[in-house]
């Protein structure tokens, strides 16, 4: 079969001789660094977007991500709202909900709480808290029926479970012939729910019906604002700027990269900065390339002599030595790319082999918020990662190719 001569010469200097078993050992630890780099690199980027994912699916399960209020503090007109927000293509969800401020009191003990007013069957629309619901139901808040579904860690300080009394405390102070009083009320503990990852969910919210919320802090009708989900996590801040346009001046809306913004920008941050220096492995592994080529390239000059006298063009010779650097590179990219692969999906069951072989755990849900180590394959990364290695394999021949193509001919064979 026909081969372009540099092709078939470039391949011919990949396999190894007898008396170039060093080069060819230099060539092989080249292929292996690039290999070790790549999958290294799609190893962690893979766990760090499993982190990221559990991250988002626990946090953004519970925060608002968009929310639209009155600047009065009361929204008594919450249903033509929901209708006007609905307008928007990107909308998906819109529920209403009531939050003040109150402590909750068991026995002598007493906590500080963030109340928040919803309705049971309009809150599975914006929240995926029945997901994280570890006793009861969210539909145990009925109207009327003054039930209260609080954090995991919330009912363990106050020792509640479900069925048990509970006293809630508002600032909304009450008229009595003794002086003016906090208003109280007992609720009955309903659900308990679970998030964790210590952004205080467990510790510093509680659920209770929309009517009961209202009547708990004495707002007739009226609700806090409205609570809105949007087909994509990171179109929030596109449609809150189109719910400004569209909605009166008296209302005010807001998104949660206000709130957690900062902190995914972080994440970002963190991830790229990563990809760039663990991609200082693989350049680790081109600059052996690179010594490797040269090494080849001083081996070979009497080869290279022999094919300028032949009629062979410094173009021809260059392109035989581009083409064994590029494919140790191309061969590397491959192995490395299909270890990364295996290595991302199968990380969480390896740690988790290792934490039960040694009898160890790397993770803890009191710190993680999870206990196993998450791992989300990237195809995107993938492609990014094999393409900057091939790339730096391809820049890697340039000079030893180079070198080799500035050969003189009778001064490579003045000694053979």
């Amino acid at each position: 079969m026909f081969q372009p001569l540099s092709l078939y010469i470039g391949l011919r200097y990949t396999r190894a001789k007898k008396r170039n078993h060093f080069i060819s050992f230099i060539s092989l630890i080249s292929m292996l660094g690039i290999a070790l780099g790549i999958a290294v690199l799609i190893t962690v980027l893979s766990v760090m977007n499993g982190f990221d994912y559990e991250i988002h699916n626990h946090i953004f399960n519970m925060t608002n991500q968009v929310t639209v209020t009155d600047l009065s503090g009361l929204t008594t007109d919450w249903n033509q709202l929901a209708n006007k927000v609905k307008t928007v293509k990107e909308v998906t969800g819109v529920a209403p909900f009531v939050s003040g401020q109150g402590m909750l009191s068991n026995d002598g003990m007493v906590q500080g709480i963030m109340l928040s007013g919803v309705s049971p069957t309009r809150e599975s629309q914006v929240s995926k808290i029945q997901t994280k619901m570890v006793q009861g139901k969210l539909t145990n808040l009925t109207s009327g029926s003054f039930g209260i579904i609080l954090g995991q860690e919330t009912a363990d300080n106050l020792h509640v479970k479900i069925g048990d009394k509970i006293t809630i405390i508002t600032p909304k102070a009450t008229l009595t012939p003794i002086g003016i009083l906090p208003r109280f009320k007992r609720f009955t503990v309903a659900g308990i729910f679970h998030v964790g990852g210590g952004f205080g969910y467990d510790s510093s919210l509680a659920l209770i019906n929309l009517h009961d919320a209202q009547k708990l802090l004495q707002m007739g009708t009226a609700v806090t604002g409205l609570r809105v989900k949007v087909d994509n996590l990171y179109a929030a801040p596109k449609v809150a700027n189109e719910l400004m346009q569209r909605l009166p001046e008296n209302y005010s809306v807001s998104n949660w990269t206000q709130q957690y913004g900062a902190y995914f920008k972080a994440i970002t941050m963190e991830k790229t900065m990563m990809f760039i220096i663990l991609l200082f492995i693989i350049a680790v592994a081109a600059f052996n390339l690179v010594s490797g080529l040269v090494m080849t390239v001083t081996d070979k000059q009497a080869d290279i002599a022999i094919l300028r006298t032949l009629g062979a063009s410094p173009r021809t010779i260059m392109t035989i030595f581009i083409i064994q650097g590029a494919v140790i590179g191309l061969v590397g990219t491959l192995i490395g790319v299909i270890g990364g692969i295996i290595l991302a999906l199968n990380a969480p069951a390896i740690v988790a082999g290792i934490e039960h072989t040694f009898h160890t755990q790397f993770i803890s849900a009191s710190v993680y918020f999870i206990d196993y180590l998450p791992s989300r394959l990237d195809w995107h990364y993938v492609i990014n990662v094999s393409g900057a290695a091939l790339i730096m394999s391809l820049l890697a021949t340039i000079y030893p190719a180079w070198r080799a193509a500035k050969t003189q001919p009778a001064e490579a064979l003045r000694y053979e």
